[in-house]
């Protein structure tokens, strides 16, 4: 057998951490066994790090096209890549929104060549969507039940129900921003309590009951914030994401626009048994939402704040403190970062595994540090979690190829579309 590279230690295999070698041919894993012979190459991790499949994030808001200034796919992808994130699905709401084939080619234009990470593109589910031709080349559909940064709504019944019959023919999943429309309220606002006045848990409740006509599709629920949403979307077959920001925040000492975020930070009660709800196992996979705004954008008076936080560097790394600290299994991170998205949207990721992509992540639990909004790379310029602990990753490979090297970039754009 013909192997490019060998990467030596402890990894996290079958769910296990074990001694293991792994060889990469071609940009995707080989083999995997105690004694791997061959490579032109070998290299060994040491002791004290540990190999993981590369994390997948399935919710991304990287501005390209039309909202450059907040974001690009360099910056993004480059944000992605020094959390430990090897591949990412960018939403739809951009400007102009990617709604059917012209948009959507024209914004594979647009990132070509510009990724640091692999990546695929949703498109936004509208009335006149046409499934069959945009499935080919979207990551998944994008529903926008409740109004937020690109205004792309879909609320009506039998509109959703037209769209999701033909979606469901395709064999891509659907992801949802479960808030309806008609219970957000437009009052003003000046703290993160009046956000979460304006847009109550009831609109998420709602929405998923009104999702149950689609028990058994191909549905994702995005950033669920209550335990109950965890629960009822699970009953109806559908995976959920989490996010860091729904889970950790706390919306009486986070107040200002930096913590506006659609779905909102919830009230404490909520927000604990969300927690423990992730903790008991009931959420499938982090998502990190990552919406960045300028600087400019989150420090204008509450009302006029637009909504979003960036996440996409430091969330896993959090994670991984999480893990560090035994709040977490290294399995239940790996699980939720990486197997449970890539087998959700149909990836040849987030598994150690023979056939799989040959990205990997690897993490040493002894180097933790504070999280410096200045060493971060997103062109937002400012991190809610400044100042959290974090454990980042030492070395990253992207396709059997090392990107990140002592945490230090060392690499080139070697991101591709996943739907070509």
């Amino acid at each position: 057998m013909n192997l490019d590279v060998v990467l030596e230690g402890k990894a996290l295999i079958n769910g296990e951490i074990t001694y293991a070698e792994i060889g990469i041919s071609e940009g995707r894993i080989a083999v995997v066994g105690k004694a791997v012979h061959g490579g032109d190459k070998r290299i060994d991790m040491g002791g004290s790090k540990i190999i993981l499949p590369g994390f997948v994030d399935p919710h991304v808001h990287f501005r390209a096209p039309g909202l450059t200034d907040k974001e690009d796919f360099s910056s993004g992808t480059l944000s992605a890549l020094h959390g430990g994130v090897t591949c990412v699905l960018d939403m739809p709401n951009t400007k102009p929104p990617v709604c059917d084939v012209r948009t959507m080619m024209e914004k594979k234009s647009a990132v070509k060549r510009k990724a640091y990470v692999d990546y695929g593109l949703f498109a936004a589910v509208t009335p006149k969507c046409n499934a069959a031709l945009l499935a080919p080349i979207s990551a998944g559909f994008k529903i926008f039940m409740g109004s937020t940064t690109g205004n792309i709504l879909m609320n009506d019944d039998a509109e959703m129900l037209s769209a999701m019959q033909s979606i469901a023919k395709t064999g891509k999943r659907t992801s949802v921003h479960a808030e309806d429309e008609r219970f957000i309220h437009k009052g003003a606002e000046t703290s993160t309590r009046d956000h979460l006045r304006n847009r109550p848990a009831e609109a998420e409740r709602n929405a998923i009951r009104r999702l149950a006509r689609f028990k058994g599709m191909r549905m994702n629920i995005c950033h669920c914030t209550t335990a109950e949403t965890l629960a009822s979307a699970a009953e109806l077959g559908f995976t959920t994401e989490v996010t860091l920001h729904h889970l950790l925040f706390d919306i009486d000492k986070n107040t200002n626009a930096y913590y506006k975020v659609n779905p909102p930070i919830r009230e404490p009660a909520a927000r604990d048994a969300l927690y423990k709800a992730f903790l008991d196992g009931k959420a499938v996979m982090f998502g990190t939402d990552h919406a960045p705004h300028t600087q400019a954008d989150k420090t204008q008076d509450f009302d006029s704040a637009p909504s979003g936080i960036p996440g996409i560097e430091t969330s896993m790394p959090i994670v991984m403190n999480m893990v560090r600290k035994n709040q977490l299994s290294v399995e239940k991170a790996s699980a939720m970062g990486s197997r449970a998205p890539a087998d959700a949207f149909g990836m040849k990721k987030g598994r150690i595994e023979a056939g799989f992509d040959a990205d990997l992540s690897v993490f040493d639990l002894h180097k933790v540090s504070e999280i410096d909004e200045k060493r971060l790379h997103s062109k937002a310029g400012y991190s809610p979690y400044r100042g959290w602990e974090a454990v980042f990753p030492d070395t990253v490979l992207l396709r059997g190829q090392i990107q990140l090297q002592g945490g230090e970039f060392c690499g080139d754009r070697l991101g591709e579309d996943i739907c070509g």
